[in-house]
């Protein structure tokens, strides 16, 4: 069996009929782990327990109990995810040697189907970035080319993936960061409805907009990860009462009848030229499959960048405060000093902790919340978003799941954009509206550019539509142009 390549399901359906055992399956991603990660930097953390706990699965397997439908699959985690016993850094200085006492409850669904974990995932500080660059433990390198980004913020888990470092990952997307660097890797990467997975144990970033969701090689993996995740979830009030479909077993190709919905607003210009020839490409193909393309339009789209951004660090500047040297995160040394202004024990702890993206957004949230500015920009920003929401709606009354880019560009180089903030902003235009709507939004694997570079289009669908979004995603992934194309890692 070729481990390297194997799905997720070919790999548990392997170790639970005893064709290989989950410690093998372990040790040769480690033996993977330890020969590529010098070139990518994905991992933060390596867990050296991962044999000892793929051993258990085999004991599982002996005794007759069943072990999960994820037997011996090798995860690895975003280090956005607490996991218990194992380093969660956040990719900041800040939290350096935070070890949780508890799983996260994605973790927790995840090793209760029988995962193991490889270790954490490097990641821009605080899920602040779009390539990766702003990690206090260095930048992740692209697998299909080492002088361009992986996207981010969710770039470690991206590049682990498509290197094959692991055979499935879990990130986290408040504004792209699932399905931008799935796009730049060629990997599949799903984003779900807000609700629909526990952020239980996950180190927040913006509350509202932030979601969990699997980043793996297949839609099939895909479908049977996001439903091993989703649910109701006690300690997370913000999880929907709904319940979960059987994603990976009602996924079909048959697109037939489909309306498939253009939205006007992102196909009016702008384009690397690759990246529309992705797109137009992938119309034509659910065309010819019998999907029906309908143009539809949600004008309010064309401000999502500076909503988000208002949004997305009113809330980081919100939910880092917390981390004050006291309660959480580093504490300044004052060395002999018996006492200290508490001014500058905080402003001290927190500079040195911090990095500057994210002091930068610290202090642009700091500043909307600010009184005199809390209604100019934070609700008005809220009151917009309202408003973006029902124009989904309305998409969504005309069309099954809507077709689009992922990125205007395919990954770009490392250090091209990371001194100019509004460019690598920029990067999030046609993301964002998803996490401020609450859909759900995928990117699938489906074009390479000129220099080899991977190109994915995204699908968005209504709210708790994943199904019809996979359907699209598995029809488009059975007559993908790349299908079967690797990095030049591999």
């Amino acid at each position: 069996m070729d481990l390297t390549h194997a799905s997720m399901v070919e790999i548990a359906q392997a170790v639970r009929s005893k064709k290989v055992s989950a410690k093998e399956v372990a040790n040769h991603y480690k033996h993977r782990i330890e020969k590529l990660d010098k070139q990518l930097n994905s991992f933060i953390t390596v867990n050296d327990q991962a044999e000892t706990e793929a051993a258990k699965i085999d004991e599982k397997i002996a005794r007759g109990e069943d072990p999960g439908p994820l037997a011996g699959v090798p995860f690895g985690v975003k280090d956005m995810f607490c996991t218990r016993g194992l380093k969660t850094t956040a990719a900041s200085r800040i939290l350096g040697g935070f070890v949780p006492p508890y799983d996260a409850t994605v973790v927790a669904r995840l090793k209760q189907a029988g995962i193991v974990v490889m270790g954490k995932l490097n990641l821009d500080e605080f899920a602040m970035g779009s390539s990766n660059e702003t990690s206090a433990f260095g930048a992740v390198k692209n697998p299909w080319n080492l002088d361009c980004v992986p996207g981010g913020s969710s770039g470690g888990s991206a590049a682990a993936q498509a290197a094959r470092l692991v055979a499935g990952t879990v990130g986290t997307d408040t504004g792209g960061s699932i399905r931008q660097p799935a796009s730049f890797c060629g990997i599949v990467g799903v984003k779900p409805t807000y609700g629909r997975v526990s952020r239980y144990g996950i180190v927040a970033y913006a509350s509202s907009l932030d979601q969990a969701g699997p980043m793996v090689s297949t839609v099939q993996d895909a479908a049977l990860t996001l439903e091993l995740i989703s649910g109701r979830d006690e300690r997370d009030s913000t999880t929907a009462e709904k319940k979960v479909p059987a994603f990976s077993k009602d996924l079909s190709t048959n697109v037939k009848g489909m309306k498939i919905g253009v939205l006007k607003e992102y196909m009016a210009g702008g384009l690397h030229p690759d990246v529309e020839k992705t797109v137009q490409k992938a119309m034509e193909n659910l065309k010819s499959m019998g999907a029906e393309l309908v143009e539809v339009s949600a004008p309010l789209t064309e401000h999502a960048v500076p909503i988000y951004y208002l949004i997305a660090t009113s809330e980081a500047s919100s939910n880092l405060a917390r981390y004050d040297g006291v309660r959480f995160g580093h504490r300044a040394d004052f060395g002999n000093l018996s006492a200290v202004e508490l001014d500058q024990f905080y402003s001290r702890s927190r500079g040195e902790g911090f990095g500057d993206e994210v002091k930068r957004r610290i202090m642009l949230g700091t500043y909307c919340l600010s009184s005199g500015y809390y209604d100019a920009y934070y609700s008005k920003a809220c009151q917009v978003r309202r408003l973006i929401r029902d124009q989904f709606d309305d998409v969504f009354k005309k069309c099954d799941v809507v077709l689009s880019p992922v990125s205007t560009h395919p990954a770009f180089k490392t250090g091209e954009r990371i001194s100019d903030p509004l460019a690598m902003y920029l990067n999030d235009i046609y993301t964002v509206s998803t996490n401020l709507a609450g859909l759900p939004g995928m990117s699938v694997p489906f074009g390479l550019s000129k220099e080899r570079l991977p190109i994915g289009v995204q699908l968005t669908a209504g709210h708790y539509e994943e199904q019809k979004m996979l359907n699209v995603a598995a029809a488009l992934e059975a007559v993908s142009p790349v299908k079967g194309e690797k990095p030049h890692v591999i």
